[in-house]
């Protein structure tokens, strides 16, 4: 009896451990289909990144960027204008992500932001985007391919309860395929620490 109750119990550990590794196999392969995106290039000083998926003009406006803030002295108008371009170019070109969890543009958002743009992106621009991790996806998703900075100027912004100068940034943009999203908006940007982060995004009617 003793050498069966012993047999069992292996037999029992034996069983967990092929779960275990079973397990581990499949959260690596779920992880090796999401991690489909590399950083190609990065902003010293700034955190700003691109990736190997980014389009052509995402790689052209983020080269724009990174001449400005390479400079001594930095435009800042110049810089709130391009960085406004990149948000929209990132948030709204949702063809090469990977699902609706993937969300564009939280590396310029103002950090104690980041958490509700995602959940509010996810809940609405992303909400009926399909998943990607198995590259089959068939539905049509937007690009953004070009972008226009109307208008930049300093207005008054409430954050935290006190009153900040931010850059208002007016722009429209266009698509290679119109399906209804945003195509102008307002946003403002606020400087922190010499580094500027959206603070508010609003679309035009």
């Amino acid at each position: 009896m003793k050498k069966k109750y012993k047999l069992g119990l292996i037999l029992i550990a034996i069983s967990i451990v092929l779960i275990l590794v079973i397990a581990i196999i499949f959260l690596l392969k779920g992880d090796k289909k999401v991690e489909k995106t590399k950083v190609v290039d990065s902003i010293d000083n700034f955190s700003y990144t691109l990736d190997d998926r980014d389009t052509k003009l995402m790689k052209e406006t983020y080269n724009e960027l990174k001449d400005i803030l390479n400079k001594d002295q930095i435009d800042y108008e110049a810089y709130a204008k391009t960085l406004a371009k990149l948000f929209v170019i990132d948030l709204f070109t949702m063809n090469n992500k990977i699902n609706k969890y993937d969300v564009g543009s939280t590396e310029y958002v103002y950090p104690e932001s980041v958490d509700n743009f995602k959940l509010n992106v996810e809940d609405t621009i992303y909400k009926s985007m399909e998943d990607n991790s198995d590259g089959k996806r068939k539905q049509d998703l937007p690009e953004v391919i070009s972008v226009d900075a109307l208008n930049i100027e300093e207005v008054e912004f409430e954050i935290k309860e006190e009153k900040e100068k931010v850059y208002e940034v007016k722009l429209t943009w266009e698509y290679e395929k119109d399906l209804g999203y945003d195509d102008n908006a307002t946003i403002k940007l606020l400087n922190v620490d010499d580094k500027l982060y959206v603070v508010e995004y609003a679309t035009g009617e």
